[in-house]
């Protein structure tokens, strides 16, 4: 008599994917090292800066003389702090125009046919994009010290609050761009809403001249100008000036930003491509 030898059934579990936080590293490495793979994005991005920076600190020098302008500061080490903001603005337009191409070359309907979460993607492509702000600003504030004779009063410890700042402001913004292009989802006209809401942000601000030396209907503009308070915070920072809340308006608007912008984004995401 013989006995039968039942074997034990395995059941595969279908694979459901890692964690989300898994995911936002493993997405953030991919866009990491397209830029490395490519440094000539950086070195263009850094380019834009640094002329805008050489202008300036030519064309603007004699402001320094005016009775409006702080006493004690060069003209070198007011605006540098402004360029920090104004270089974090410019680069959080590239996260909405990435997203765009993404979604155009066919890399997020891969993405999307993986069990992936929607928002590790979005994510992703803003912490990839800050890294490369980062370093951007890295490079402009060295070439600052070295070329421009940068050396504000508020030391390291003030550079580095206007450092972090300047990438608060950016990320916040990133967010926004982020959920435009998701609704919008076309790289030109990303472009050109970015060049519309950037550049009276950027010019009609506190950024290149004191509020006291620009007309009145400017300076009425420029007061209520969001960018104003950001640049103003990181100025008072970098120059160890008095503060006050303008740092935490700063801050505040940027979170608030950030918010709006992760919940519009989430929701243009999951769109049909």
């Amino acid at each position: 008599m013989t006995t039968a030898i039942v074997e034990p059934t395995l059941t595969r579990q279908p694979w459901r994917g890692t964690g989300i936080g898994r995911q936002i590293v493993i997405l953030t490495g991919r866009s990491l090292r397209a830029l490395i793979s490519d440094p000539k994005l950086v070195i263009f991005s850094v380019l834009q800066p640094l002329i805008m920076l050489l202008l300036f600190s030519q064309v603007f020098s004699s402001i320094a003389q005016t009775a409006s302008f702080p006493a004690g500061v060069t003209y070198i080490n007011y605006l540098m702090p402004a360029i920090l903001i104004t270089t974090g603005v410019g680069a959080s337009l590239q996260s909405g125009i990435g997203l765009v191409t993404d979604m155009k070359n066919g890399v997020l309907a891969r993405l999307r046919s993986l069990p992936l979460d929607s928002s590790s993607v979005l994510v992703a492509r803003g912490l990839s994009d800050l890294i490369r702000t980062a370093i951007q600003l890295v490079i402009l504030l060295t070439a600052a010290v070295v070329l421009f004779d940068f050396s504000p009063t508020g030391g390291l410890t003030g550079v580095l609050f206007a450092f972090l700042l300047a990438l608060a402001v950016s990320w916040s913004l990133s967010w926004v761009f982020i959920a435009v292009g998701t609704w919008l989802r076309n790289a030109e006209s990303m472009q050109s809403l970015g060049f519309l809401a950037m550049f009276p942000l950027m010019f009609a601000s506190s950024a290149f001249v004191p509020l006291d030396g620009m007309p009145g209907w400017l300076r009425v503009i420029a007061t209520v100008n969001p960018l104003t308070y950001a640049v103003d915070a990181s100025r008072n920072l970098a120059l160890a000036m008095p503060v006050g809340s303008g740092v935490v308006a700063a801050l505040a608007l940027a979170a608030g930003l950030t918010v709006v912008g992760i919940v519009t984004a989430v929701r243009g995401f999951k769109r049909p491509l």
